[in-house]
């Protein structure tokens, strides 16, 4: 259990609290569309997936082609 709350920041608290405020206001309403998208967005930081958890976005390919581009010429057609 300490291996699971040890890898969470504030984003991640704060996106858990929004996600089960928006489904506790989806169900107080009777808007079950709003309390099951307020499920989903409670699901994303409980399971860290997306984008903004486990650096998502931060694992992306970095090219390492340090070549200079070729020259390009051009022919004039008339």
């Amino acid at each position: 259990m300490k291996a699971y709350l040890k890898n969470w920041d504030f984003m991640r608290a704060l996106r858990l609290a929004l996600g089960i405020f928006i489904m506790v206001q989806g169900i107080i309403t009777a808007e079950w569309m709003i309390a099951v998208l307020g499920g989903v967005f409670s699901l994303m930081p409980l399971l860290n997936i997306g984008c903004c958890g486990s650096a998502g976005c931060g694992y992306t390919p970095v090219s390492r082609n340090n070549k200079k581009p070729e020259d390009i010429t051009y022919e004039e057609i008339r």
